[in-house]
């Protein structure tokens, strides 16, 4: 994962054991209250924590209802009772569970909330060149091989009202027909492109009807409608691909181009980018398209929610992944306790030393099963113990199809059985599920490899990163933030051990660790020694990372401890209504919404912090250094759960 951000989390001081307790009761209570009404309340951390401000949705074209169905099942829990999700967090884990465990400044901590509201993190990407992503600008670069002014005005109004409601599935009508008045070949060739040009998703066909021309509008069905590039003439002046700023909320950035691409009818694979972003905040950042026009683009606009396109351009080139500088972020955190000196001292210390550059707790999971638990079971080729890992039963929050899958498993152990009880299958388990059905109970090595690469790969990156936390943690505990000898810095791509003559040439900041692999080595120091008996612990040999399954042999990287942000800035600002927002995004600037008159005297007050930081380090980790705070949903279930209604 490339960046990560912070779910909407109250990051409050505990309320009592007592007034813990005394909860836990009516909270069982409105569970069981809940699966009897047969509304399943669980659900995964990234669906509890921030929903949308106002909640909708793209349309997506019937030859996918089927996955679309499987969609609205997915989200169909994410509104369940925030006691009854609190409750079954507690079976999460907690930062320490995951190494987590360190701070670097000496500040006293204080609370604060990153609400749930999108318009409190934002995510602006730094590309390769430094410049940061922003839309601000909804023009499109006109050429020659655009279609005609006259593509945009053929159409009436009521012809555009009809082939609305037809892209956006707002009535039951299959196809809408429009009369061509002045019967010509060029009169029907301009009615075909104006319906295509401006409602992307829709086919177009010539009919006779009654003695007169007909142009026919419906939605493009089955796989073929996602072809590639139509092979129309490109202009040999005009750069190949189409590089535009995508903006987009509660989509990541994988969703968003798959919707992209249903509505241009194209597929996904034309679209490249330098990083994704992820679900849960507004982000901002540049893609590339090949042989589709602005034009094109620009009309999804109009149709399309939780997104928009602007800042058009042709280049000769597409985008690389982990060609970004890093990511800019604009995060407020609501409702403070911090004194103003206190605030000054965190700040200036998260400018100045920075923070542990820990993996943060999206990346292990949000059930009671961590993912790198699966990671080390692949390490240690222990396929039953992956499968039982990814299958069994499990406490903790969870959606009502999923836990009945997992009870038909245990009971049965039959793949077919526990499949019927799964609507959604394009989740882990239902991939594993298809697998044993497919490969059988006596091959799980191949049915395990019907889930998608990245997703199997996930499980054991996760392990790496448990390994590293948990080495970090005792490197800081065992010398502090000082360079010292046998600590390994990089030259160029190469890690070299400081030696005592050169200890006083690094910095804290220079210092790296490794992810265990075959193709690293490891400090000098009793850290050293550390991973080895870390390893030794989970029955895994450090001196031998390669697995007989090539996909799972580790090679290793290194990974800088602690990071030290750019762009830093602060304001604490105050404020009586937790609705409003504290900043303009990009489009509320291009929409011309202006910010509201905050009081100087208010009844909250607000920490609005902005930070740049490179490719994969966590946003989370930042917060955490600044509040001194658990950042994980299980540590809140500890704590005053209002936020979460």
């Amino acid at each position: 994962m490339e960046t990560v951000e912070m779910n909407s989390v109250s990051l409050k001081r505990p309320r009592s054991e007592d007034d813990v307790a005394n909860a836990d009761e009516i909270k069982r209570q409105k569970i069981l209250e809940k699966s009897k009404a047969g509304n399943d309340s669980g659900q995964s951390i990234e669906n509890v924590a921030e929903q949308p401000e106002d909640t909708k949705s793209e349309i997506i074209p019937n030859e996918e209802s089927e996955e679309q169905e499987e969609e609205e099942l997915e989200d169909s829990d994410e509104d369940g009772d925030p006691e009854s999700f609190a409750d079954m967090m507690k079976h999460g884990l907690t930062e320490s569970d995951v190494g987590i465990t360190k701070f670097v400044s000496s500040h006293k901590g204080f609370s604060g909330i990153l609400k749930e509201r999108y318009s409190d993190f934002v995510v602006h990407e730094i590309g390769k060149d430094g410049r940061v992503s922003h839309l601000d600008d909804f023009s499109v670069p006109v050429d020659d091989e655009d279609p005609s002014e006259e593509t945009f005005t053929v159409l009436s109004d009521e012809d555009k009202q009809r082939l609305e409601e037809l892209q956006l599935f707002k009535n039951k009508e299959t196809s809408v027909a429009i009369e061509v008045i002045e019967d010509t070949k060029e009169k029907r060739t301009i009615i075909h492109q104006a319906v295509k040009s401006l409602f992307p998703g829709l086919e177009t066909k010539t009919e006779d009807r009654d003695g007169k021309k007909y142009i026919i509008a419906y939605h493009a069905a089955g796989k073929k409608a996602l072809a590639n590039p139509r092979k129309h003439s490109w202009p040999k002046s005009r750069g190949s691909y189409c590089h535009f700023v995508l903006y987009k909320e509660n989509k990541d950035t994988m969703d968003a181009i798959n919707v992209l691409s249903k509505f241009l009818r194209v597929k996904p694979n034309i679209f490249s980018y330098m990083g994704t972003k992820d679900k849960r905040a507004i982000t901002v950042q540049e893609i590339a398209v090949l042989r589709i026009t602005a034009q094109r683009l620009a009309h999804l606009n109009k149709c399309l929610m939780n997104f928009k396109l602007g800042n058009f351009s042709y280049k000769n080139h597409p985008l690389k992944l982990g060609e970004l500088q890093g990511n800019h972020f604009t995060v407020v955190l609501r409702n403070i306790t911090g004194t103003d000196d206190q605030i000054e001292q965190a700040m200036h210390s998260l400018r100045e030393i920075g923070f542990i550059n820990y993996y943060g707790m999206q990346r292990f999971g949000t059930t009671a099963v961590p993912t790198y638990q699966i990671g080390r079971a692949i390490l240690q080729n222990n396929w039953n113990e992956v499968m039982d890992l990814i299958l069994k039963p499990r406490p903790g929050a969870e959606k009502g199809y999923l836990v009945k899958c997992r009870e038909e498993w245990a009971k049965t152990k039959d793949p077919a059985a526990a499949l019927k009880k799964l609507p959604v299958k394009r989740c882990v388990e239902g991939q594993l599920l298809r697998g044993l059905l497919k490969y059988g109970m006596k091959n799980i090595i191949s049915a395990f490899g019907i889930i998608p690469r990245n997703n199997r790969l996930m499980y054991i990156h996760s392990y790496q990163s448990y390994v590293w936390n948990n080495m970090v943690s005792k490197r800081i505990e065992e010398y502090g933030l000082r360079a010292v000898p046998g600590d390994l810095i990089l030259k160029g791509a190469t890690a070299v051990h400081i030696e005592e003559g050169d200890v006083d040439n690094y910095t804290i900041h220079d210092v790296v660790m490794p992810l265990p692999g075959f193709d690293v080595i490891y400090p000098k120091h009793k850290i050293g020694e550390a991973y080895k008996e870390m390893l030794v612990a989970d029955n895994l040999d450090i001196n031998n990372m390669r697995h007989k399954i090539r996909d799972y042999s580790l090679s290793g990287a290194y990974r800088k401890i602690i990071i030290r942000p750019q762009n830093v800035n602060w304001e604490v600002v105050a404020y009586d209504d937790p609705k409003i927002p504290l900043f303009t995004t990009d489009l509320d600037k291009l929409e011309g919404k202006p910010l509201p008159v905050l009081p100087t005297d208010g009844k909250f007050r607000a920490l609005k912090m902005e930070f740049s930081l490179p490719p994969s380090t966590y946003a989370t980790m930042a917060i955490r250094e600044v509040l001194k705070m658990d950042t994980s949903i299980k540590n809140q279930t500890q704590l005053n759960t209002t936020w979460l209604r």
